[in-house]
């Protein structure tokens, strides 16, 4: 997002390749706005590497570990520290009875607040990166307590049947932490016990985030500024009995795009839906366009027409690429109602599996429709989409560094 670049134009498809250890002379959006005399600002996790670009911030204020507060969370990691542990992860959730500021995102809003006030008279870009409702889910008890936990249904954990064999991952970030079993399904007790910690971990940020609006709105910036909310990947909590995210599924990768344009916000809009298949690679075109500066070649294109024409006509499909390792590449895209996936070999371009899902009412869907005779115009008009992005003899640049 922060280079309007697809992962397939970079050669990096996961996060332990830092941008600037490859790619050193790729133009990124903070280095463009600064370049043009913004004051350009990062406040928590924004780049997955925190210190990549680290130059190009006006102010940077570094992404924090994972906090746990409760006394015998902290001394659980002591002792898991005074024992050798490799990867010292603690519970996969806490809710102590504390301010907001007592975990990190409470720390990052605040961070948010004070900066604005100090940029308020200058032009800026600012990037406020808050963590929840990703693992682990601490949230302070009051935003546990606004839901009733046997009020949550454990999802069906039914896998896509016919699926491609790679298509679901493991799920081993969650299975990291300290308490959550290694192997099989989790029992509907802690099902619902993390469910309640990923809804009281958007409340968490819901409330963070209205901070942050507030004063926006204290220092008569809203009128002259644009807002965008999103987030990076999809989630799941339990759905295909699985967790976490890492997939080419549509629950993987659709994501809430919330965006806020306003010249009288005394008279605002509010409430516009549209239809358009936006990408994150959309995101660097449109600031772009939005302050009238002259940006590099991106692999998107600017959605600012669209924030004017909510049900303008737009790009037929979205697209999207997520690898198992260097040899198994998955190539997805969407037309709004139908998901096709091709599983491809790297080495020489040979399909390895495909998939067909239907998402006209819901994130989810159960049959691989691939192969069924009674959808194969979809599955036809889909692979074509596809093979706009992905040519058949597609190269796949692969400049991802091994993990350490």
């Amino acid at each position: 997002m922060l280079t309007g670049l697809r992962p397939e134009t970079l050669g990096i498809y996961s996060i332990f390749t830092p941008l600037r250890k490859v790619h050193k002379d790729v133009v990124s959006l903070p280095q463009l706005f600064k370049e043009n005399g913004y004051k350009t600002v990062s406040i928590g996790k924004v780049y997955h590497h925190g210190r990549d670009d680290k130059n190009q911030w006006s102010t940077y204020i570094e992404k924090e570990p994972n906090t746990y507060v409760k006394p015998e969370n902290v001394a659980l990691l002591e002792r898991l520290k005074a024992e050798g542990a490799k990867r010292i992860k603690g519970p996969a959730y806490e809710n102590a009875d504390v301010e907001d500021e007592a975990y990190k995102d409470g720390r990052v809003a605040q961070h948010a607040i004070e900066t604005l006030k100090e940029v308020k008279d200058d032009n800026f870009i600012m990037f406020v990166g808050l963590s929840k409702p990703h693992l682990p889910f601490n949230v302070p008890k009051k935003y546990w307590d606004l839901y009733n936990q046997d009020d949550f249904e454990v999802p069906s954990r039914q896998k896509p049947e016919g699926a491609y064999r790679l298509a679901l991952p493991k799920w081993g970030e969650l299975k990291g932490y300290h308490g959550i079993p290694k192997e099989g399904d989790l029992d509907d007790a802690l099902t619902r016990q993390l469910i309640h910690g990923y809804h009281a971990s958007i409340s968490y940020i819901d409330a963070q985030v209205g901070k942050v609006m507030k004063t926006l709105e204290e220092l008569d910036l809203r009128k002259n500024t644009m807002i965008i909310f999103m987030s990076d990947h999809g989630y799941k909590i339990g759905e295909y009995a699985s967790w976490c995210k890492q997939s080419n599924l549509e629950i993987d990768v659709r994501v809430p795009l919330i965006i806020s344009r306003e010249e009288n916000y005394k008279k605002r809009k509010t409430g516009k839906t549209s239809n358009a298949l936006i990408e994150h690679v959309d995101i660097f075109p449109t600031l772009v366009e939005y302050c009238g500066l002259n940006g590099p070649a991106s692999d998107g294109k600017s959605f600012l027409s669209v924030l004017d024409r909510p049900r303008k006509k737009w790009d037929k499909a979205a697209y999207s690429v997520y690898a198992r390792g260097p040899k198994i590449m998955g190539c997805t895209v969407t037309d709004g109602q139908y998901r096709y996936t091709e599983w491809r070999s790297t080495t020489d371009n040979s399909i390895l599996g495909t998939e067909l899902y239907q998402h006209k009412n819901s994130l989810l869907a159960y049959t691989n429709l691939s192969g069924d005779s009674a959808f194969a115009k979809a599955e036809q008009r889909m692979k074509k989409l596809l093979l706009q992005q992905f040519p058949s003899d597609k190269v796949f640049p692969q400049n991802d560094l091994p993990r350490r």
